[in-house]
Order: structure tokens, then sequence, then C-alpha cells
């Protein structure tokens, strides 16, 4: 019996990205994991499901800039995630950590 091929798709997060709750929820999950990087990656997944250009501009960067500043290999300074932060609508914050 001949095996059928598995057809696999590209799995991306801003698919799953519709409203600010799931876009909150994630970045909230991304914080909670503790990693820089992938709360860079997270932040960029938000920019580009609600508009890199649109993002950038509100957040006073060029799109270019906010690619680069998250992408893998970018290493955005804080001043530059609380500005992508404001400027996709979202806040941080801080809670006491259960001892």
């Amino acid at each position: 019996m001949k095996k059928e091929k598995l057809k696999t798709t590209k799995w991306d997060p801003v698919d799953y990205l519709k409203t600010n709750k799931d876009m909150a929820h994630y970045l909230e999950a991304a914080i909670e994991d503790g990693d820089p990087t992938l709360i860079s990656a997270a932040l960029g997944d938000i920019a580009r499901a609600k508009g890199m250009s649109r993002v950038a501009r509100k957040a006073g960067l060029g799109r270019e800039s906010l690619y680069k500043a998250l992408s893998p290999n970018g290493n955005p300074e804080f001043a530059t995630i609380l500005k992508v932060v404001r400027a996709l609508g979202l806040r941080l914050h801080a809670s006491v950590e259960n001892a």
C-alpha cells in the first residue's frame, strides 16, 4: 500500500492574533517565560498582526528599524520596547511573584 504524503503548512502566530485580548494574552505568556528574545518576537508578531507600518508610525520609529529591532537577531533597547508596547495599545504591569 502506498503511503500518503504528509502535507504541512508553516504556522504563523499572526493568524491567531485577532483581538486585542488575544494579543495581550500572547505577550503575557512571553513575559512569563522570561526569555527576552521570545518577548521581542512576540512583540514583532503582534506588530505584524496590527500592521508594522502603522505600529512604527505610532511608536515614532522607522518601519525598517522596527523590523530590525524585533527580528530574531535584534536587540532592542528597553525604551524601544516601551514605545512599541504603547503603540500596540498594550500595557506592561508588575505583580508579586508567589513564593
